[in-house]
């Protein structure tokens, strides 16, 4: 196959608006180096991080909810602290192998794969892990050079579009699931249930035999409920934490990507010994803790960032099993990757955006 010396992507040129999302068409193809691979891009899911890493909500200085940018530039704008620009988004590419670099078999060539997005440090050291889109080059673009070790090859009649719905989503979820050691029989309680992760940290839930108490808004429960809780509650609800107790009588875990205004309330609904998992904060960052309910319940609070590579392995197993499904809100076309962010950032949809690119 005879590779073009440049491509379409679209380029982010610092923190901002959408006039910091720049389309172009003469990119150059990146050449894969040692141990790396180079994916023809089919499509690329969307998620939180696009738009946080465009407008810097990852800067210690924004304390509000998500969508809530920097006055300027900053440069502890990116949760890793690797981001330069421009940089190309996009952590959930799918596509196929075109091109190896060296020490990879040219056999890989014409797999079709999904991408791991987290490039781990060889010594494990976790503050050195760089992630696709943000420390380096992402699959907003026609063409992404990746470690081989990252590029999954699997076996699916799923389209690419479906299968770039999962990546980022999915594995933030199994992760979530994993670090709270979630097992059948269990209560897990889902915050933010119509988004990417929400959806997905039902049906992974599920999957394990746990049952599902998920919080969304009144106008999405009965999409929520059609994809597998065996709960959905009204985040309107002013007596929400009650609602929850009423229907689970406590749950054993509480997986939160909200955080906001009903942080602590939640966080009493934990049965003692319970756990408290996070991989995200839409609804703000800040919370207030009670030191007394963190100790006198026995609770166990985690954090989920930087999955261990098994667990997006395993992801690949459930892909190709059929028993996680995508759940696609949408796609558009690369050019327009301003409008699907603005459609993104508006929240109304239940499950993912999905950019295609070829």
């Amino acid at each position: 196959m005879v590779l073009p010396d440049t491509m379409r992507a679209v380029v982010l040129t610092g923190h901002g608006g959408l006039d910091k999302l720049e389309y172009r068409d003469n990119l150059a193809v990146p050449d894969p180096a040692l141990g790396e691979v180079l994916i023809e891009v089919a499509a690329c899911g969307m998620n939180n991080t696009d738009i946080n890493t465009r407008i810097g909500w990852y800067s210690k200085s924004v304390t509000g909810a998500t969508g809530e940018a920097l006055a300027g530039p900053d440069e502890d704008g990116s949760w890793g602290g690797g981001l330069t620009f421009p940089r190309v988004q996009g952590a959930d590419p799918a596509g196929r192998i075109v091109a190896v670099g060296a020490g990879v078999a040219l056999d890989r060539i014409g797999e079709r794969v999904l991408v791991d997005a987290w490039v781990r440090d060889p010594g494990g050291d976790l503050a050195k892990a760089g992630y696709l889109g943000s420390e380096r080059d992402g699959g907003y673009a026609e063409y992404v050079a990746v470690p081989a070790a990252n590029a999954h090859r699997l076996n699916t009649e799923l389209s690419d579009v479906e299968l770039a719905s999962f990546p980022c989503s999915y594995a933030t979820a199994e992760h979530m699931l994993e670090r709270a050691g979630v097992r059948s029989g269990q209560w897990v309680l889902v915050s933010g249930a119509s988004g990417g992760v929400g959806g997905a940290l039902i049906q992974l839930a599920k999957r394990r035999g746990a049952r599902v108490a998920a919080i969304t808004s009144a106008g999405k429960m009965a999409a929520v409920e059609a994809i597998g809780a065996d709960v959905v509650l009204d985040r309107g609800d002013s007596r929400l934490d009650i609602a929850v107790l009423d229907a689970t009588g406590g749950v054993d875990v509480f997986a939160d990507v909200v955080g906001g205004d009903w942080f602590a309330p939640l966080l009493e609904v934990i049965r003692r010994g319970g756990h408290y998992t996070t991989a995200g904060a839409v609804g703000g960052p800040i919370v207030p803790l009670d030191l007394r309910t963190l100790y006198l319940n026995d609770l166990t609070l985690h954090g989920a960032t930087v999955l261990p590579p098994e667990v997006f392995a395993n992801l690949i197993k459930y892909i190709e099993g059929g028993e996680i499904k995508p759940i696609v809100a949408g796609t558009f076309p690369l050019i327009e990757l301003r409008r699907a962010q603005e459609a993104f950032a508006a929240g109304d949809r239940v499950g993912s955006f999905v950019i295609e690119i070829q």
